[in-house]
């Protein structure tokens, strides 16, 4: 881990900045496979599927039978806290809901907005390591709530051709319409562009790894749009010394078991935190099945000690974390000061993994400083804002005037001309 003791203002750039790596090779070959799904479909898919997932499929569609058999798989105990977990997601994204209001801007001149949702939307969910049907809950429920149509999900099969029975379970209850064995750069084209099994999709959501990342971002350019750029996944915590050291260093080591590419941040105002924190996260590190992960994702953490909880909020601030927990005395106070996040935490017991899966909120975040331009996603990800006006002959003579004098000063004669038939028509 690494320490650094009381950076100045002018260091704070180089500490805060997330690796870089060269993906113009990797560019390439997602182009390559990108094109080849557009070309040939489903026989490109399936071929994806076995050169890196290995597995040799007949269908891509995953089976009612399929879905029954999974639910016998998933223990009673998991299925209640899936469904409890789905209970606080949907709460929390129903609060949501947009009302727009009808407002008279000038006398018959009126204006309002309206919520409508996107039609088809395509979830990307991560197999890999750790099979997240906790993404199918944050990304399909406020689907569902938003009113998409069709609501399409690609997961990565097992090398027995199999989904995760979790995954299926999960997709069952937040109200899936199709689910799909493809993983990768494959699940992204063939949702994008559309293939003989898989519908074309209006915006793709979901996480993974680099490959999948630079696919989002291709098909973003020209045929799809996406919920956000992303990267791996980070926390930032920020504690004094009324912390609970074992509490921090648990909340670090449940981000750094993510994979190695995670981000560990930590931010006190105490030699004694960072001293009693590094001893607690040796100890509890012995204890993870996923040890060695956790292990290379702390050689590149950053132990930051700073002057003063002011200086440490606005330091997490320049960092922009996806996560962020405030285990401080003031806590809420130094919520109200936070500018940059994905999601906060507030006091000694919300952990992370709370918002990760069943407190309502939703864990699809923007991660590599984005959060100072991005939200996460929320029930408006799934929807459209559309505008309407209605304009009476009062709505005419209160800006008809104003209209074609703008419209003239931009030579815009035609506009200017499509108020004054209008105003024409009033007249006589």
């Amino acid at each position: 881990m690494n320490i650094i003791k009381y950076p100045e203002r002018e260091d704070w750039t180089k500490i805060v900045e997330r690796p870089h790596m060269d993906v113009s090779q990797l560019n390439d070959t997602v182009a390559a496979v990108l094109a080849d799904i557009r070309q040939r479909g489903d026989e490109a898919v399936k071929g994806y599927e076995l050169k890196f997932d290995h597995v040799d499929l007949n269908e891509l569609a995953v089976s009612d039978a399929e879905m029954q058999a999974a639910e016998q798989l998933v223990s009673q105990e998991l299925k209640d806290a899936i469904v409890l977990a789905h209970a606080n997601i949907k709460k929390f994204h129903e609060s949501q809901r947009f009302k727009g209001k009808q407002v008279e801007t000038q006398p018959g001149v009126v204006c309002w907005q309206k919520a409508v949702a996107i039609e088809k939307v395509g979830l990307y969910i991560p197999g890999g390591t750790a099979p997240l049907f906790s993404t199918v809950l944050m990304l399909a429920t406020p689907a569902k709530i938003a009113g998409c149509r069709e609501i399409v999900l690609c997961t990565p099969p097992g090398r027995d051709g199999k989904v995760n029975p979790a995954i299926l379970v999960a997709a069952r209850v937040a109200g899936v319409s199709k689910i799909f064995k493809i993983g990768g750069v494959q699940a992204i084209g063939a949702m994008a562009y559309g293939t003989e099994s898989v519908p074309k999709v209006y915006k793709i959501f979901g996480p993974g790894n680099q490959f999948v990342m630079a696919a989002k971002q291709q098909v973003s350019l020209h045929d799809v749009a996406i919920d956000m750029p992303a990267g791996p996944s980070e926390v930032c915590v920020v504690a004094d010394d009324t912390c609970n050291v074992e509490f921090v260093a648990a909340d670090l080591l449940s981000q750094a078991e993510h994979g190695i590419d995670s981000q560990v941040f930590l931010i006190t105002t105490s030699h004694k935190v960072i001293d009693d924190v590094q001893q607690a996260v040796s100890r509890q590190l012995d204890l993870l099945p996923r040890k060695e992960i956790a292990q290379k994702t702390l050689e590149n953490s950053t132990l930051v000690l700073v002057s003063n909880l002011q200086e440490a909020i606005e330091l997490s601030n320049a960092y922009a974390p996806e996560h962020l927990i405030l285990q401080t005395e003031n806590y809420m106070e130094l919520a109200e000061q936070v500018v940059n996040a994905g999601s906060v935490f507030l006091g000694q017991y919300a952990c992370e993994s709370a918002g990760d899966y069943a407190s309502g909120t939703n864990h699809t975040l923007p991660t590599h400083g984005y959060a100072t331009a991005y939200s996460g996603v929320n029930l408006d990800s799934y929807q459209r804002k559309v505008t309407f006006q209605h304009l009476t002959e009062e709505g005419v003579r209160s800006i008809g005037h104003a209209v074609e004098l703008m419209a003239e000063a931009e030579q815009l004669d035609a506009h200017k001309n499509a108020m004054t038939v209008r105003i024409h028509a009033i007249k006589h």
